[in-house]
């Protein structure tokens, strides 16, 4: 949520208010769209890596305020559950070698902070959802220590009125229930944002959400949940199920969930914020001081912390951000799509991906959801998560004849869209050599049909095969999947299987 909150108890009048406030923060943030005060283009993106801890036998450890006293830098923050941590990329400017320096920045980062864990018997792990999580860890004991993390359990729990529901059929089915939030600490993400000016905003959401399915395809690294093989991307329906608010008869109703992919293209960034006001009630009615429509007609720039802060409690997987930075506003499109790892070079490339296929396509002449329902977008989010790489998916059928087709996620990168990003990262003035070599990881992993989900269900099912029982399989994996990432070859390099002892 990005923002310090101290827990305590609300009355009735205090969501009333907030509701006042959110709805003068929504006019004022109109207000500085019409009068054009937002930021210039300066082609900045940023970076946030989600983390895991673990033990040198791939068990959890909960120790993120230990770590973090240790590798003492803003650059790392507490996530919500104990064993996780997140690390944060300075904004860098989408040009030139920003590959490349990306990669070196997260080496030394990650080398360090995994340094600084090993001083307490941990290590630093990144991946979508770590395999040897059990039921037994999401307990709301395992919540980091942060007032913001109690507060938020303490009014979802409330605004459900029941335990979370936990029911999610793939490969194996798991059901169970919680207490607490805390299963929704087990995803953790790469989210890569990208500043944008409110004219350009709608095109590059609408092409976030159109590539969305692809980068969960190509990325997915989420196998495995409390020791069952689900889908091979679960984070979303976990983070879904995790954060849903609804009981049975609200969701029965048609009720929106927290965490939302959407349910049309937008024309304008004033329409992402505007939904969330009119369909989320708030959970954290927390009201600043500030009048922001009084602010913006004295001529300042206003905060809009309640709007800030609710829509950080609205889970889209492209999530419209208003920030400021040097007294001046400006928009970000937050894509928290992919899961984390598996090493530097497949998140370089994921984010190479991204990048190019959003610049091309948000400045095609005919762009892609004029040809494509956003039904078809949510369908192929959703059957991506289910098959990963083996996905296929609705795409628009080549020409003008129209219509859709259903293709494989690996042959619709390899023909159209890996060109279609390497013009988008021509057009950010990337480094051809930085371009090629990272993309080119995409499309070897497309050739292998090879991505982590692939690697860790392969590897598993050849530990079950040897002999091993579920648990001892899925933290054999686990541990090689640590000493592979360490090593920082691609995924689509690593071996199979379990090496002897």
């Amino acid at each position: 949520m990005g923002e310090k909150v101290v827990a305590g108890d609300f009355d009735l009048s205090d969501r009333q208010k907030y509701r006042r406030k959110l709805h003068q923060c929504l006019e004022a943030l109109s207000g500085l769209l019409a009068e054009r005060r937002f930021d210039r283009p300066r082609n900045l993106m940023g970076m946030e890596i989600e983390l895991n801890l673990t033990g040198a036998d791939a068990m959890p450890k909960m120790l993120n305020g230990q770590v973090l006293e240790r590798i003492a830098s803003h650059d790392f923050q507490t996530e919500l559950g104990m064993f996780n941590l997140e690390v944060n990329i300075v904004p860098h400017h989408l040009s030139g070698r920003v590959l490349d320096q990306l990669a070196e920045e997260l080496r030394t980062g990650l080398g360090y902070a995994d340094r600084k864990a090993g001083e307490v018997d941990a290590g630093i792990m990144m991946i979508g959802i770590l395999p040897t999580l059990g039921r037994e860890d999401m307990v709301r004991s395992n919540l980091s220590d942060v007032d913001r993390y109690a507060l938020l359990n303490d009014q979802m729990l409330a605004a459900r009125g029941e335990s979370f529901s936990l029911d999610i059929e793939g490969v194996e089915r798991l059901v169970a229930t919680a207490g607490s939030i805390t299963p929704e600490a087990a995803c953790t993400s790469l989210q890569l944002h990208l500043q944008v000016t409110p004219e350009r905003f709608a095109d590059v959401w609408n092409a976030a959400q159109a590539v969305a399915a692809v980068q969960v395809a190509l990325g997915a690294n989420s196998p495995f949940l409390f020791g069952r093989e689900v889908w091979r991307e679960s984070r979303p329906p976990l983070f879904e199920q995790a954060t849903d608010t609804r009981p049975p008869e609200l969701r029965n109703q048609g009720v929106r969930p927290r965490t939302w992919f959407g349910e049309k293209w937008i024309g304008s960034v004033e329409e992402l914020f505007e939904e969330n006001l009119r369909y989320f009630p708030p959970l954290l009615p927390i009201c600043d001081e500030e009048e922001p429509l009084r602010v913006l007609a004295d001529g300042g720039v206003p905060q809009l912390k309640e709007l800030v802060l609710h829509n950080g409690t609205v889970y889209r997987w492209n999530r419209p951000v208003y920030g400021i930075a040097d007294g001046v506003p400006h928009l970000r499109v937050e894509n928290r799509v992919l899961p984390a790892g598996p090493t530097v070079a497949d998140v370089i490339a994921n984010t190479a991906l991204y990048y190019g296929m959003v610049r091309a396509l948000a400045e095609e002449s005919r762009p892609l959801w004029t040809r494509m329902p956003f039904s078809a977008a949510a369908e192929n989010f959703e059957t991506a998560c289910r098959h990963g790489i083996d996905a296929e998916l609705l795409w628009p059928r080549p020409g003008r004849s129209g219509g859709l087709t259903r293709v494989p996620v690996t042959k619709l990168v390899r023909d159209e869209l890996l060109p279609l990003a390497a013009d988008g990262l021509d057009g950010w003035n990337i480094e051809p050599a930085d371009r090629a070599h990272y993309l080119g990881i995409i499309e070897e992993r497309c050739k292998r049909r090879t991505n982590g989900a692939s690697w860790q269900a392969d590897t598993y099912h050849r530990g079950r095969e040897a002999g091993l029982d579920r648990g001892a399989a899925l933290a054999a994996m686990t541990r090689r999947y640590g000493e592979l990432m360490q090593g920082g070859d691609p995924v689509h390099t690593w071996p199979a299987g379990i090496p002897a002892p």
